[in-house]
């Protein structure tokens, strides 16, 4: 089954319009469909535009949640209710073109097990257009993923990569990245984008900024969660070394017969050692707690979740 998960904030005039396309386009699939609308805490007319849509259509679902949680949280409830092996995902804005899917899902059968569109001709105002390239460059060379567009809202899943997926804050714009760090294969098509025709964008320069130390987050979380004491004991141990090439300097000014106790130097080289100890300890500690962690959960794991296939 294939699940179109749709969420949606204040959308009442752009959800029946979407899926009527979605209704089209599907069909033509030949296979077993459902789209998924996470009413995420709208204010307007837009559940009551999805119970009309439900009762006409029961492959139309809806879940609604009770507040404005964010986009991140939407998805996480669409993706907790999809019933589908392969799940996709657009705005509910109308912007994402429904035609789209069919492409995306033969870019998906090539072997790749997520498929983001890139909106190569975006129609969006220039300010955002900008605030938007210069994310998505930082998030590329960050991240390692070289994806020319993070924040489209249209993509191809298997089900596996967004099942158990802990989103929140922003971390949304961060899926291929937190799937290409689990290893799975990640691809980009260029899709179709259009012109907003109702309602309003509540997309400003606050989120790009959250965006950004989620990104932080995402980057430590990938390469350093079961390995911190490479990153806190590097540090540590770089900042210790330093310290110390500055206290034997100053030993051999002291040998000399200099005067040291007024040398801001000798307070700099010691601050450098007690903080490189710090940092080395707390990378201990933090490899402590991650080894006690995957101790109690690799008899549950056993390494299947990053086995991709077992020839017998």
């Amino acid at each position: 089954m294939l699940s179109i998960v749709i969420p949606a904030h204040d959308e009442e005039r752009s959800l029946p319009l979407l899926v009527d396309e979605l209704r089209r386009t599907l069909d033509a699939l030949g296979q077993p469909w459902e789209v998924l609308v996470v009413d995420d805490g709208s204010t307007d007319g837009t559940f009551a535009a999805l119970t009309r849509l439900h009762d006409a259509d029961d492959s139309i679902r809806v879940v609604r949640l009770r507040r404005n949680f964010g986009k991140a949280a939407a998805l996480a409830a669409g993706f907790e209710h999809a019933r589908g092996d392969v799940i996709v995902t657009m705005d509910g804005d109308g912007q994402d073109d429904p035609a789209e899917i069919p492409r995306l899902l033969a870019k998906l059968d090539e072997g790749f097990d997520l498929v983001s569109g890139w909106k190569a001709r975006r129609r969006d105002p220039l300010s955002r257009r900008l605030l938007s390239r210069i994310f998505n460059g930082v998030t590329s060379r960050v991240s390692g993923l070289r994806l020319h567009d993070f924040n489209c809202g249209l993509k191809a899943y298997r089900a596996e990569v967004v099942r158990g997926l802990n989103l929140y804050g922003e971390l949304h714009r961060f899926i291929p990245v937190l799937a290409h760090q689990e290893g799975y294969r990640v691809s980009e098509l260029v899709v179709n984008h259009r012109a907003r025709e109702h309602g309003r964008s509540r997309y400003g320069l606050e989120r790009y900024l959250r965006g950004f130390l989620d990104l932080l987050t995402v980057t430590f979380m990938g390469r350093y969660r079961h390995r911190p004491l490479h990153l806190f004991g590097g540090l540590g141990l770089v900042l210790g070394a330093i310290g110390s090439g500055v206290l034997v300097y100053m030993a051999i000014l002291k040998a000399l017969g200099e005067a040291i106790g007024h040398r801001p130097l000798l307070t700099l080289g010691v601050l450098l050692v007690v903080v490189g100890l710090q940092l080395f300890s707390l990378g201990l500690v933090s490899e402590l707690i991650t080894s006690h962690h995957e101790q109690r959960t690799r008899a549950r794991e056993r390494g299947r979740a990053h086995v991709d296939e077992i020839l017998s």
